[in-house]
């Protein structure tokens, strides 16, 4: 079982936290009637794309996939795991 700690708080600090404790909730968005719930992970996937692994080759600096139907965009930011060959 965990021991709370002292409350190290400053009294201004304390005052100000109960103040925003106190306040009213937010009321929830008002979305359209149609509008379809989607998961969290769709909506971050529209603000980063995730990583993606190919097989490639490194050739005098340049990187290639060895799946010529692979595209990354111009200037893409790669990280190289390397291997010994057999």
């Amino acid at each position: 079982m965990i021991n709370p700690a002292a409350d190290q708080r400053s009294s201004s600090r304390q005052a100000r936290d109960e103040q925003i404790a106190a306040e009213p909730l937010l009321a929830p968005p008002q979305l359209p009637p149609d509008s379809i719930p989607l998961p969290v992970e769709d909506h971050l996937a529209r603000l980063r794309p995730r990583p993606l692994a190919v097989a490639g080759v490194v050739e005098n600096g340049l990187v290639r996939p060895l799946d010529p139907t692979v595209k990354l965009p111009e200037r893409s930011r790669v990280i190289i795991v390397a291997s010994e060959s057999s």
